[in-house]
C-alpha cells in the first residue's frame, strides 16, 4: 500500500511541477498509480523489468487517453507524471555508478537496461496515442466533409 501512495504522490508532485490545476492533480496521481500497479503486478509475475515498464507505461497511456477526453484535457498532463514512478532511474544512477569506478563491462550492461526501459516507455505511450487517434478518427459524410 506504501509503494502505491508513493507513486501517487511522486506523480501528482510531478503535476504541481507541470502547472496541473484543480481537481485534475488528483487524476494526475491516479495516473501514476495505474502505471505502478501494472508494473509492479507483472515484474513480480514475470520478474522482467523492461516488459514490465512497457506494460506500465501503456497502463499510463490508456489511463491518460481515456481521462483526458473524459476531462476534456490534453493527455500529456496525466501521461507525463504518470510515467514517473516506472522510469528506470536506478539503473540510470548505477550506470553513472560504474563509470565513476572504472567498471566499464557492468556500466555497459546498465546502460543498456537504461535505455532499453526508456524505450520501452516512449514505445508504449507512442502505441497508446496511435491507437486512440486511429479509433477516434474523425469520419467523412458523404459530401466529403468532417462529421462531429
Amino acid at each position: 500500500m506504501q509503494e502505491f501512495a508513493l507513486a501517487f504522490l511522486g506523480s501528482f508532485c510531478a503535476g504541481l511541477v507541470f502547472n496541473v490545476r484543480g481537481y485534475k492533480l488528483i487524476y494526475t496521481g491516479l495516473s501514476g498509480v495505474a502505471g505502478w500497479m501494472v508494473y509492479i503486478g507483472l515484474l513480480h509475475f514475470t520478474g522482467h523489468s523492461i516488459l514490465s515498464i512497457f506494460a506500465g507505461s501503456i497502463a499510463v497511456g490508456i489511463y491518460s487517453e481515456s481521462a483526458a477526453r473524459l476531462l476534456k484535457s490534453p493527455s500529456t498532463i496525466f501521461s507525463i507524471p504518470g510515467i514517473f514512478p516506472i522510469v528506470p532511474g536506478i539503473a540510470a544512477y548505477e550506470t553513472i555508478q560504474f563509470m565513476a569506478a572504472n567498471d566499464m563491462l557492468n556500466a555497459g550492461g546498465k546502460l543498456v537496461e537504461t535505455l532499453a526501459g526508456a524505450g520501452s516507455i516512449a514505445f508504449g505511450i507512442l502505441l497508446v496515442t496511435a491507437a486512440f487517434r486511429i479509433l477516434t478518427k474523425p469520419k467523412l459524410n458523404k459530401n466529403g466533409l468532417y462529421q462531429k
